[in-house]
């Protein structure tokens, strides 16, 4: 059993953070300056730029020395006092009711060290409470241990973690991140970062990769396929539509690579009041949250998932926006069954009856509402292409009839439902989401409309959260009959008062 004078600095002393702290400090400084520095470094003209390039270095590492020689940290019963800063000194003192996540991160160099960073972060405000990096990883366990047990821990001197022992709400198998990664799109995504990396450092390099390898590729490829066929069109088409399907299997297969590099060992446990995420194969992290700090939710089924028979969900906590964008509590189910994603809501919202939720549909015309920014764009291309071929490029109208279609399909397939305890909104055909949150952890609505909108008689109600995220989806009602919008947002308008002298 391990207790506080074993591992953690006793109340009222103040202690150090690790010894190589600074050289991880000087790690992350040297992520924001790596291009600039590298651009000095190969791309300068004589030694003058090498010797600034050193001097920017030595600048680093003096900042990251000076910022753990000032930083301390004290325990307390109740709570965590931090004392930093160099030209610009501060003491920060942290309770521990005041810490809503504690989020543990190891990347590899982390892990062979053995050590960890720890952000405490609280609701609200644009940096974690404070951010220890770094701290031997038994400290830091027992420092999370202590946060969520709200200092109970100097009574008793355990710090063990007994949620260790509890029987996981999910574990991802290796085939379950193989799915992920299928379903997923990180590895277009890495691909077209890399590509954009590329293109950055000039035109000769972009340019002498796509001409060695892709017409290398394309030949090879070319080749296999004329020993086999002789119509020159054919052998043509062939070997394009085989480069499509090999660069989409490589783009598939590097998906999985980062779903099963990311999400290796997936644990979901809840202790208490608390829940906990770990995951990772080469870099670990370990993210947990108060249960009751979690704001909104989201589950999505997309047309890869339904052929998966899978979903996703996950939930925006309250928590700094700086903080929420890298190590916060984001995903409590990446991949599982429809029915166990259910079960997960049902578990952590037993009161809510998300499973008895009384689906209303949108405006009777909501569909051209929904239709007429797609006509819109295809009269333009129409046009463009009338004014550069003649009437060959009206042939495009074509698919006004497609785009009507596809506004009906969206349209029935969403809705809205509040029954006094969630407020829910659901949309999309072949890429369905279910956006949904307490009516207590609202924080704001608002009612608009447009002139199309006044036009059709219908209006929007947009409901905000403490932990909504500027590049998530909101929980935004579009296209509700203008009566039925009014009175949903007088209802929740009253909740919402009532809430607040509550608290």
């Amino acid at each position: 059993m391990n207790t506080i004078p074993d591992v953690l600095p006793q109340d009222g002393a103040e202690h150090r953070l690790h010894p190589l702290s600074w050289f991880f400090v000087l790690m992350a400084q040297l992520k924001q300056f790596i291009f600039p520095l590298v651009a000095l470094l190969f791309f300068g003209r004589g030694d003058r730029y090498q010797l600034w390039s050193l001097v920017v270095v030595a600048a680093l590492v003096i900042t990251s020395l000076a910022e753990y020689l000032t930083y301390r940290y004290r325990l307390k019963s109740d709570g965590l006092i931090v004392r930093s800063g160099w030209l610009h000194r501060s003491v920060r003192e942290i309770p521990f009711a005041r810490i809503h996540n504690v989020s543990l991160h190891q990347s590899l160099l982390h892990r062979l060290v053995g050590v960890a960073e720890v952000r405490l972060e609280a609701a609200g405000g644009t940096k974690p409470e404070a951010q220890m990096r770094v701290l031997k990883m038994d400290q830091a366990l027992a420092l999370e241990a202590l946060v969520r047990r709200g200092g109970s821990a100097f009574a008793s001197g355990d710090v063990t973690d007994a949620s260790d022992q509890a029987t996981p709400l999910l574990t991802l198998s290796t085939g379950e991140l193989v799915r992920l990664g299928l379903i997923s799109n990180r590895g277009l995504v890495l691909v077209a970062a890399a590509f954009g990396a590329l293109a950055q450092t000039g035109d000769d390099i972009f340019g002498v990769l796509m001409d060695r390898w892709g017409k290398s590729a394309f030949g090879w490829v070319s080749d296999w396929v004329g020993h086999h066929v002789h119509d020159s069109l054919l052998v043509m088409g062939l070997a394009i539509t085989s480069m499509v399907a090999i660069t989409l299997l490589l783009v598939r297969l590097l998906s999985v690579l980062l779903a099963i590099v990311q999400y290796h060992g997936f644990t979901l446990r809840e202790d208490d009041d608390r829940i906990r995420v770990e995951r990772g194969l080469l870099a670990r992290s370990r993210s947990s949250a108060k249960r009751r700090r979690i704001q909104a939710w989201s589950l999505r089924e997309g047309l890869l998932h339904r052929w998966f028979k899978r979903r996703s969900l996950r939930v925006d906590t309250a928590v700094s926006q700086q903080g929420k964008q890298q190590h916060a509590l984001k995903e409590l189910a990446p991949i599982a069954t429809p029915r166990r994603c259910e079960e997960l809501i049902l578990h952590f919202l037993p009161d809510a009856g998300w499973g008895e939720l009384d689906w209303q549909p949108l405006h009777p015309r909501a569909w051209m509402r929904i239709v007429v920014p797609s006509l819109l764009l295809l009269s333009i291309a129409s046009g463009l292409l009338y004014w550069h071929f003649g009437w060959v490029g009206l042939w495009c109208l074509l698919a006004a009839p497609v785009l009507v279609w596809r506004a009906h399909r969206m349209a029935a397939c969403s809705g809205h439902a509040c029954n006094g305890q969630l407020v829910a909104w659901r949309r999309g055909w072949l890429d369905k989401r279910w956006n949904f949150a307490e009516i207590g952890k609202l924080q704001a609505l608002r009612l608009s409309q447009s002139p199309i909108d006044r036009r059709l008689g219908m209006a929007n109600l947009l409901l905000d959260t403490a932990g909504a995220s500027p590049l998530g989806p909101p929980l935004h009602l579009h296209y509700l009959p203008l009566a039925q919008a009014r009175e949903l947002s007088a209802r929740l308008a009253v909740q919402l008062a009532r809430t607040r002298l509550q608290r």
